[in-house]
């Protein structure tokens, strides 16, 4: 008897010491302040989101692979963080989340997810980053896509300088595609860099050209190279294959929609590229075309430093929607 009653009181200690384990591997809450009237989907979310959180958090812990089984997340989404996963893991830094709720044109939108990304660097670097990140859900509250976001203060400015419903949605479909864009290069991602560009579209790569004259002097000039979608993509490829880590982040960014034809815009963006052994700054310009609402194409890609010869590059010299004919 007295056997049985101590191997009882083992076993609530054990079960006891088990769920603490449990609660501490678990402490990640996200909670959703506002923008979801339906409590049974703003439950979902915060539910989805504090789970994939805290599988993150032990799935950096033991160094293995995230582990998807039972979550409210469909393929995509599963997709872009193990891509991001496989290059640079991370870690959620928070315990506590309170973030308000966008409504999109397909669902919902969290933002400012705190993230320290711990990129896989075959020279031994430890140097950790801080980013945030971007959950996107469909209507019934499942994720549906995941990402690294651009300075807030970036995509408040331009979400503010929206016309009207039409042009508020399609601003925020340009900010989804750059904060998917940079992201991609953390991924390597391909294919999605491929498929996002028009087939016949048009890149603009400005390199720096200098030429020896007689009197000794060296005059530096910005040159542009016009590439197709196939070459460009090709050249890229050999870049994923020869970096251990890539990073495009964005300074600034201008959305400019055409005055006489609101079907087309322009992006301005001031980026910094980073590799190995590689570092470079300039401005990247894509020309956006809504003509057909559900399938909008970027027709022409640029990109220009931002210094030449030590200098700035004047304002006026970088791409704009005035410098072309639509």
């Amino acid at each position: 008897m007295l056997f049985d009653m101590r191997a009882k009181r083992e076993s609530v200690i054990l079960i006891a010491i088990m769920t603490s384990v449990v609660i501490m591997a678990g402490d990640i809450k996200f909670t959703i302040s506002d923008g979801v009237n339906n409590d049974s989907v703003k439950y979902k979310m915060e539910s989805s989101v504090s789970r994939i959180l805290n599988e993150v958090n032990a799935a950096q812990k033991v160094g293995r692979s995230l582990n998807f089984t039972a979550m409210n997340i469909n393929d995509c989404a599963q997709q872009s963080m193990s891509k991001l996963w496989e290059n640079s893991p991370f870690v959620c830094t928070d315990e506590d989340i309170v973030e308000h709720c966008i409504t999109t044109g397909t669902g919902y939108q969290v933002r400012n997810i705190p993230m320290m990304m711990k990129p896989r660097d075959e020279r031994g670097s430890n140097d950790d980053e801080y980013q945030e990140a971007v959950f996107n859900f469909d209507k019934n509250g499942n994720i549906d896509n995941f990402y690294l976001s651009i300075p807030m203060n970036l995509y408040v400015n331009v979400i503010n300088s929206n016309l009207e419903l039409t042009d508020l949605r399609r601003r925020q479909l340009i900010l989804d595609f750059v904060e998917q864009y940079q992201t991609a290069y953390i991924q390597k991602d391909i294919e999605f860099i491929s498929q996002v560009f028009s087939e016949d579209q048009l890149v603009f790569t400005g390199k720096m050209k200098t030429t020896k004259l007689k009197d000794g002097i060296l005059p530096t000039r910005l040159q542009d190279i016009k590439q197709n979608k196939e070459k460009y993509i090709r050249n890229l490829r050999r870049v994923f294959q020869r970096n251990s880590n890539i990073k495009v982040s964005f300074s600034d960014i201008e959305v400019m929609r055409h005055l006489v034809n609101p079907d087309f815009y322009g992006v301005t963006l001031l980026q910094s590229w980073t590799c190995d052994k590689y570092h470079d700054s300039g401005y990247f310009f894509m020309l956006w075309d809504f003509t057909i609402e559900e399938a909008p194409e970027i027709l022409i890609r640029t990109w220009q430093p931002d210094m030449i010869g030590g200098k700035p590059l004047p304002k006026d010299e970088v791409f704009s929607l005035s410098d072309f004919d639509i």
